[in-house]
């Protein structure tokens, strides 16, 4: 069994795991980070891109409206390559409720959210495909991120201060002896081999899982509730401004420009297993029908990808055990030793995206508070990785990298314009992952013909790496390809049918990929 020792073992890969861990290890622990898949692979990469302004909270989350409010211009500074500022609007549909537009403006006041109010006019010049029937306009500081930047900048920034990041780590028990937890027992998924972490703290950032987590330290009955919502990415920035609805929050009543697509979101529906959530059918037509209000027309683009994420939501007594809708939005942070007499063990669940790095601030606050440490935060100071510069990024921020290097390398993936080095560096760097490993960092299949081309120039690619034969190639390329089906099937409509069955035939008659020969070793991480 392989072993390690550090101070701190950060569990869950996700924006507050990678917050957390860079924060311990700018503080100076030794810190190790375990998630049983990819960086970004749950709760954070299943989101509809939005940086909040708080603009959305002021009324019904007066407390989370201030943090994002914050955080977002914090954000901002250390994160800026992971940021494209492209403004907010809140806007009363035709048929919203106008008083609510003033108990909007109180609550902006009073959380400290920034905004002006403009003219129609103004709006509509600024979004020219806005529903002409709204009746209100605030403009607000929402922005667009890319969350596994955000989440992989955080994780480079912990690795440049010392910090061990390990993907594909499941974790199988919280070692405690008595009252104390002394380390984590995890299962490398990659090569099944187990590896014991001897520590003195674990940090669970499991998210929606965070109680299965806690579980394993026989610390029971934590309770995160799963709010499952859907989204979905249509093939164009049918806005270039985030747009919502100047409503109490409720189902699709944001969209969000992020990189080359327009994002809807979400529903919100309490999920009994975050590992198994559906995309009804249903939820799908109330999406498009949700944008028709904002954006007339909405219907008539193609709708690119549908998916589903959990939220981590605290169970709030104060409302029903299955309405997440209204479930607070704040974070909150378990205290195992006050609650379950363990020392060693803190949870934290709850938050935002948007909060992320203010979640992982008081998490280790307070583990310094236990431990009897004084060791001040310094996250808010320092960029991260590929963000020094401070500069955000623009939608055409690749045309503009392609414009150097087009004569020089070839494009690999038209629609989003990854080119060959970036591919080749990457396999490289991170030789045993998955093309969807590398999709999540590249953005490679994530544009309209969802991976129809790109996806076997990549395994093409793949192939010439030395520690990747023609098995476990044809092996990425047929796990890629079953991880892009769970989005396309529920948005069978219109053009998406005809994409899908371009695609399907291309790799039926390039490849035959049905019959290809099968595999002695099936990749499924």
């Amino acid at each position: 069994m392989k072993t390690l020792d550090t101070d701190v073992v950060v569990i869950g890969g996700g924006a507050t795991g990678a917050g957390i861990v860079r924060d311990a290890a700018m503080r100076g622990f030794r810190t190790v980070l375990v998630d049983r898949a990819d960086l970004g692979q749950g709760t954070t990469g299943r989101y509809h891109g939005l940086l909040h302004s708080g603009g959305r909270y002021v009324v019904s989350d007066p407390q989370s409206a201030t943090e994002c409010a914050e955080e977002n211009v914090v954000i901002t500074r250390i994160q800026a390559g992971a940021v494209e500022k492209t403004g907010g609007l809140f806007v009363v549909g035709p048929d919203d409720d106008l008083e609510f537009s003033d108990r909007w403006i109180q609550g902006a006041r009073a959380t400290g959210v920034p905004f002006e109010e403009i003219s129609v006019a103004e709006a509509l010049r600024r979004e020219d495909r806005l529903n002409p029937g709204i009746k209100r306009a605030f403009a607000v500081d929402d922005a667009s991120v890319d969350g596994w930047q955000m989440v992989w900048g955080a994780a480079k920034s912990a690795m440049d201060h010392g910090a061990q990041v390990l993907t594909y780590h499941r974790v199988m028990k919280i070692i405690r002896e008595d009252d104390q937890v002394t380390g984590v027992l995890c299962r490398d998924e990659k090569t099944g081999e187990d590896v014991r972490i001897h520590c003195h703290f674990v940090l669970n950032a499991g998210g929606a899982w965070a109680g299965e987590i806690a579980a394993m330290a026989d610390c029971h009955d934590v309770q995160v509730v799963p709010g499952r919502g859907i989204m979905i990415a249509m093939n164009h920035r049918l806005v270039n401004t985030v747009v919502n609805r100047c409503i109490y929050p409720a189902d699709g009543d944001i969209i969000v420009p992020v990189h080359t697509v327009s994002i809807i979101g979400t529903t919100d529906v309490k999920a009994d297993d975050p590992d198994k959530l559906t995309i009804p059918h249903d939820e799908v037509q109330q999406m498009l029908d949700a944008g028709e209000v904002l954006v007339p027309g909405f219907r008539m683009a193609r709708a690119l990808h549908a998916w589903a994420g959990a939220r981590p939501l605290v169970k709030d007594s104060r409302v029903g055990a299955a309405d997440t809708r209204h479930m607070s939005r704040g974070m909150s942070i378990l205290h195992h030793d006050e609650r379950d007499g363990l020392k060693g063990l803190l949870t934290i669940s709850g938050g935002k995206l948007t909060t992320y790095r203010l979640m992982a601030k008081n998490i280790v606050d307070a583990m310094c508070a236990q431990l009897g440490e004084d060791r001040p935060c310094t996250t808010d100071q320092e960029a991260v990785p590929g963000s020094e510069s401070g500069k955000t990024f623009h939608i055409t921020h690749r045309l503009a990298d392609r414009e150097h290097d087009r004569l020089d390398d070839q494009i690999i993936c038209e629609c989003e314009l990854m080119n060959r080095r970036m591919l080749v560096d990457l396999i490289d760097e991170q030789p045993t992952a998955s093309l969807d490993d590398l999709r999540r960092q590249l953005r490679m299949g994530m544009g309209p013909c969802q991976g129809g081309f790109c996806s076997m120039r990549a395994t093409g690619i793949a192939l010439d790496h030395e520690k990747i034969d023609i098995d476990r190639a044809s092996e990425l390329l047929r796990l890629f390809l079953k991880n892009r089906w769970i989005g396309l099937w529920p948005i069978l409509y219109g053009d998406q049918v005809r994409q899908t069955a371009l695609d399907n035939w291309i790799f039926q008659g390039t490849l035959d990929i049905e019959h290809l020969p099968d595999s002695v070793n099936e990749v499924t991480v």
